[in-house]
């Protein structure tokens, strides 16, 4: 439900004004309100003490921010009051002296790690060419060429052979080697004296020589080579020797950095709070929202710190201006997870009707009545698990492996109503018998229930649009109230006729029939009419959940049907898995995709609000992340 909203307005001598945010961080329980540019006071402002203290602790954060990415994971201590000026300098002075080393540190740690990932990349390259270089020494006083061929070039290995026979002669020696990138390797040794001329084809061929690195002060690729190897083999420790030291900061000053963190995030947010208070030259005014329910600890606590020079008074709680006030949701432990699935929208306008606890009943049973399989049920239940296992209590993911469990369960009491378990092998393997219906085969019956669905779905989004209307616009809400029993009335003397309700029926419906349309036309004009059409054809889209069921169904019969025509067990087994992963793939995503889809567009459209704005209170960094 949305959890009502009540305006406050504290006021106080202007010398307060500081303890009393505090109080109010301490709390987090207010919105604050700029004050009306109309209104008596001013929206006060910063001094340029305060903005320079502004300034300063963003550099200050800044430093403890930077620290603390380097020591990875970052802590959320428990609050322990306020920290007071000693601290903050003291923190401050920590940081700012942190900082450069760990920055040092961090930067020579990514020079090694560059390094060694440039000497893996290469290493086959380095250990192919070693093998080449040790023709070097077989040839004294000759000139040596290092070359890589690329794969497509490859062929040309022999025709380089002939042109190099047919500058030098035979005063050289072409040696080749493969690469396991493709590349080819090439050793060209020749004798001094001809070394110009060899130089000379190269370079017409557009043949680079591999240059000797210079970091590894060698003259030569031979002599090269070996060092880049064992240089290699140092990398890995003074990596680590570096993360070492890193670890060792992180363990001395990564607690008290954190809380130095929260400490200066609530000190800037306090004085970002600051020009959200109105003053005249001895007073202050601040204004802001908080739920009903805790304003009696917020005036216990002002009254007990301030009392008599603070007081606090109500604005409004409920009229037209109450449609400023933010949005809290609060719902049972039970339905508090789905809540997560309006996160893809704005939330409720703050007077309207909170959705959360008929998605909490019509979203798993929309996916279930699609899923229905017990095996495809079970396996929701551990990936659900698993998921829930990986994130943080309050984390949009834990809602949702939560929501997921409570679907997984669906699937499987839909499918005991089935019969089903991977499809027709519940039937054929362990004697399952639909409780309900076989959705392979009454396909007609299963076309009702979805549409008989449907029917409550819409009527009960009309209901709800009705309720949520009539504190402010009546007409609308009698329209919609008049949609919601022409739709209802219509269906009693659908059912009249077709013989499922007492011919009795007839008569009364069609009476109160003939009343509703004209109330109708008042409300809403002709359009009431087209909004009728538009309805019930948004009551035969839930024939989808149907078409969906049995599609699914047929697919996994399909599984079965490929796994049996193998002849070997275990391919067979293979193939059936195979099929049957791919259509719980299937199974799961498209009716999660389509339950949203009926609830966002068909039943949403008839009541929901997203006119509103989330919740944010004044408060403490730590009260900020929920805990």
């Amino acid at each position: 439900m949305i959890v009502r909203m009540a305006k406050i307005r504290v006021l106080g001598p202007r010398d307060l004004l500081d303890s009393v945010f505090k109080a109010l961080q301490e709390l987090g329980v207010l919105e604050l309100v700029e004050p009306d540019p109309g209104g008596p006071v001013e929206r006060m402002g910063l001094t340029e003490g305060q903005r320079a203290r502004h300034r300063r602790f963003h550099r200050i954060l800044a430093d403890i921010e930077a620290c603390l990415d380097s020591f990875g994971h970052i802590p959320h201590p428990a609050f322990s009051g306020p920290a007071s000026r000693e601290d903050l300098a003291r923190w401050a002075r920590l940081a700012r002296r942190l900082r450069p080393q760990v920055e040092h540190l961090r930067a020579t740690a990514a020079d090694l790690e560059e390094e060694e990932a440039l000497l893996l990349k290469y290493r086959p390259f380095l250990t192919t060419f070693g093998r080449l270089l040790k023709s070097e020494s077989t040839w004294k006083h000759a000139a040596a060429y290092h070359v890589v061929i690329a794969r497509e070039d490859g062929h040309t290995v022999p025709k380089l052979r002939e042109a190099l026979r047919e500058v030098v002669g035979e005063e050289f020696e072409l040696r080749s080697e493969h690469l396991p990138t493709g590349e080819v390797a090439l050793l060209i040794l020749i004798t001094s004296p001809v070394a110009e001329r060899v130089e000379q084809m190269l370079k017409n061929a557009r043949v680079q020589d591999i240059p000797v690195p210079s970091s590894y002060g060698a003259h030569s690729l031979a002599e090269a080579v070996p060092r880049m190897l064992e240089r290699l083999e140092q990398l890995a420790g003074e990596i680590a020797e570096i993360e070492g030291r890193i670890a060792e900061l992180a363990a001395r000053h990564r607690d008290e950095l954190a809380r130095a963190r929260d400490a200066f995030i609530d000190c800037l947010s306090e004085l970002d709070a600051l020009p959200a208070a109105g003053a005249t030259r001895h007073a202050f005014v601040v204004e802001g929202w908080a739920p009903v329910e805790e304003l009696p600890r917020l005036c216990a606590r002002l009254e007990r710190e301030f009392a008599p020079l603070v007081v606090v008074e109500e604005v409004c709680r409920d009229g037209p201006s109450a449609a400023e006030a933010p949005v809290v949701l609060r719902n049972p432990r039970l339905v508090r997870p789905f809540e997560s699935l309006l996160r893809l929208l704005a939330p409720p306008r703050y007077g309207s009707v909170d959705p959360t606890p008929f998605v909490a009943v019509f979203f798993p049973l929309f996916f279930g009545l699609m899923v229905g399989d017990v095996a495809y049920g079970l396996v929701m239940i551990p990936l659900a698990l698993l998921l829930r296992s990986r994130t943080r209590p309050g984390s949009v993911f834990r809602a949702v492996s939560e929501v997921a469990g409570v679907c997984a369960a669906s699937a499987i009491v839909f499918g005991i109503l089935y019969g089903e378990f991977l499809g027709g092998m519940g039937h054929e393997w362990f004697g399952m018998r639909p409780l309900a219906f076989n959705r392979e085969t009454a396909l007609t019956v299963f076309l009702v229930v979805a549409v008989a669905l449907g029917f409550i779905h819409v009527v009960l989004g009309l209901v709800l649009g009705t309720v949520s209307e009539w504190r402010y616009h009546r007409r609308h809400a009698l329209a919609k109230g008049a949609t919601a029993a022409i739709i209802v009335l219509a269906a009693v003397l659908l059912l009249g006729v077709l013989g499922f309700l007492p011919k009795a029926a007839i008569l009364p419906g069609a009476v109160m029939l003939a009343l509703c349309l004209p109330l109708l036309v008042v409300t809403a004009g002709f359009m009431g009419i087209i909004e009728i059409l538009s309805t019930m054809s948004n009551v035969m889209s839930y024939a989808r959940l149907m078409a969906l069921g049995t599609a699914g169904v047929m697919l996994a019969d399909v599984a079965n049907e490929l796994a049996g025509a193998v002849g070997l067990l275990i391919l067979g087994v293979v193939v059936g898995l195979f099929f049957h992963t791919l259509n719980f793939v299937i199974t799961v995503f498209s009716p999660t995709i389509h339950a949203l889809r009926l609830h966002y567009v068909e039943f949403f459209g008839k009541f929901y609000d997203p006119g509103g704005r989330p919740f944010r209170p004044f408060a403490r960094f730590d009260q900020q992340l929920g805990r």
